[in-house]
């Protein structure tokens, strides 16, 4: 017995050994690519998977939406300006066994792919466009970059433009034409005031022209004012002087 106790210790060892390299469990966010003597078999999990120790391995996939920055890159625009622009992008695997398959490293292919996609769809744009027309921008490179992403098994759900760094004498010309066109629309609006109160004056002296009486309630009210702004002396003058050179 004492002979059989450490050969049983060493079984019970090994056993356990075994044990822990064949039992897997894998999270509900992840998926087991299983390969046997190097072939693919299977996509298994989540929860517990049984692997045949030395004969089966696995690769773990997470398929949860992953979050990649994308590193600003030095960009011409459509207009030949020198602009840095960064990106987010938003994906996930959503077949295992391509993103294995496929491709040596998916996260690191998706990377370097956006970031080329970034410089080329930046690049057929002018500088307007890139500023007012960001929504157009970040669909064209979501199209763009999950279509060449498909045979990966990756889906690239959203990509967003981040930040555009643009030159300091560019900023400056774009704060003067902003200036610019700040006080055009103040002389504008100011013009369009002064054409409303001449044509109101205009009307006003029709109706004067047409009643008389109305002259004469004008006068009489511009001499009330005149009173209860605090002057001490008010001298009226006959409306019938007035009227001659309204005659003339």
């Amino acid at each position: 017995m004492g002979l059989y106790l450490p050969i049983l210790i060493v079984l019970l060892i090994i056993f356990a050994a075994l044990f822990f390299m064949c039992v897997k469990v894998l999270n509900e966010y992840e998926r087991a690519v299983v390969f046997r003597l190097g072939r693919f078999t299977s996509v298994r999990g989540p929860g517990l998977i049984l692997l045949l120790p030395y004969i089966e391995r696995m690769v773990r996939v997470n398929l949860r939406t992953l979050v990649m920055d994308v590193p600003p890159q030095d960009i011409i625009t459509k207009d030949n300006v020198s602009v840095k622009v960064n990106a987010v992008v938003y994906f996930r695997v959503v077949a295992p066994e391509k993103a294995v398959l496929e491709v040596d490293d998916a996260y690191y292919a998706t990377s370097q792919l956006s970031q080329t996609t970034l410089r080329s769809i930046i690049g057929q744009f002018d500088l307007d466009d890139l500023l007012s027309h960001r929504d157009r921008i970040n669909q064209e490179l979501q199209t763009v970059i999950d279509k060449q992403t498909d045979p990966w098994g990756v889906k690239v759900s959203s990509v967003e433009v981040k930040h555009i760094d643009l030159p300091t004498e560019m900023q400056r010309a774009m704060a003067k034409q902003a200036e610019a066109e700040r006080d055009r629309r103040a002389k504008v609006i100011n013009a369009e005031g002064e054409y409303q109160a001449a044509a109101k004056l205009a009307e006003a002296s029709e109706v004067m022209l047409n009643n008389p009486i109305t002259l004469q309630l004008r006068y009489l009210q511009t001499l009330s004012d005149m009173a209860t702004k605090g002057n001490s002396t008010v001298i009226p003058l006959p409306l019938d002087i007035i009227q001659k050179f309204f005659n003339k």
